[in-house]
């Protein structure tokens, strides 16, 4: 399958899982909707990956701990914020966190004119939602910048848990010389950290849980935003990250605000209109300004400046 179709399954899956996590929200919390998702994510990407069978330094375990627990922290404040916001302003002001990276790092007109652009988006989102939404965008609005801020968190770890700890893509998954267990590869890491990430979260968010063990109709809702919204796009995400490059990766990545919105206008009824529309473009220009550029016959496996696709 063509890398952009790829991408268009991912953004697909992982914004109408969550769709489904806002129809539980009224019945379980939404923080702990995030981490019921990150538990069972985890518990399918260990049984898929058996990660103990991969040889592990201290530097490997340490990086996807840390990067684990990042994502856990993002999706909880991601679920938190579109509880009250709409699933495309949510997306859409959480990519500037990647932006702002972008800008930070990089070196040219295009990263500096990149942050002002979606930093434009983001002010018309949130003026519209705190001119009709009273408190409750603001609490929404507080959230998703916290989930901006992990997701900046999740891209200066990401690259080194995408390849393996300490090791070129190369060499990430190979077996030993001397023929013993294989280097740990990115999916490897992922279901390592979010186990991590599940871990660290289950004292304060697991009791509210208590519904999904005597009802098989949440349980099974659980199962589904898991799968959709963490399984099939982190593990797309690897595949597509070595097709394409990174420049051609941030186009991509701006059809997701708008991926976003559909799911939200079709699944929720939640229609965006004037301002937020122009908001919506706003950041959608913004991610592909902050493009990283590279020399013809470069490496593509590098994850882009943007980063991957956000973890809501």
């Amino acid at each position: 399958m063509p890398a952009p179709a790829l991408f268009a399954v991912s953004g697909l899956a992982q914004y109408g899982g969550a769709a489904l996590a806002v129809a539980l929200f009224a019945v379980i919390p939404s923080p702990t909707v995030a981490w019921l998702r990150i538990a069972v994510a985890a518990l399918a990407l260990l049984a898929w990956r058996r990660p103990w069978r991969a040889r592990w330094t201290r530097a490997d375990l340490g990086a996807a701990a840390a990067f684990g627990v990042v994502l856990a922290a993002m999706n909880v404040s991601f679920y938190v914020a579109i509880d009250v916001l709409p699933l495309g302003t949510a997306v859409a002001i959480e990519f500037l966190g990647p932006v702002a990276v972008a800008a930070v790092t990089g070196r040219t007109w295009r990263e500096r004119l990149g942050i002002v652009v979606a930093a434009l988006g983001v002010v018309l989102l949130a003026g519209v939602e705190l001119s009709t939404g009273g408190e409750d965008s603001v609490r929404g609005l507080v959230a998703i910048g916290i989930a901006a801020a992990c997701w900046a968190g999740y891209i200066l770890l990401g690259r080194r848990v995408a390849h393996g700890a300490r090791r070129p893509a190369a060499d990430a998954g190979a077996a030993d010389p001397d023929g013993a267990r294989p280097t740990p590869d990115g999916i490897a890491s992922l279901a390592v950290g979010m186990t991590a990430g599940a871990l660290v979260g289950a004292p304060f968010l697991a009791a509210p849980a208590a519904p999904v063990l005597t009802d098989a109709g949440l349980a099974l809702a659980v199962v589904g935003i898991a799968v959709l919204s963490s399984v099939v796009p982190y593990a797309i995400e690897q595949v597509v990250l070595r097709r394409v490059t990174a420049a051609t990766f941030a186009v991509l990545l701006a059809m997701l605000p708008a991926t976003a919105a559909v799911v939200g206008a079709v699944a929720l009824r939640q229609w965006p209109h004037g301002w937020e529309v122009v908001g919506l473009l706003c950041v959608s220009v913004a991610i592909v300004l902050t493009a990283t550029r590279r020399a013809p016959g470069e490496a593509t496996a590098e994850q882009p400046a943007s980063g991957g696709p956000p973890q809501g």
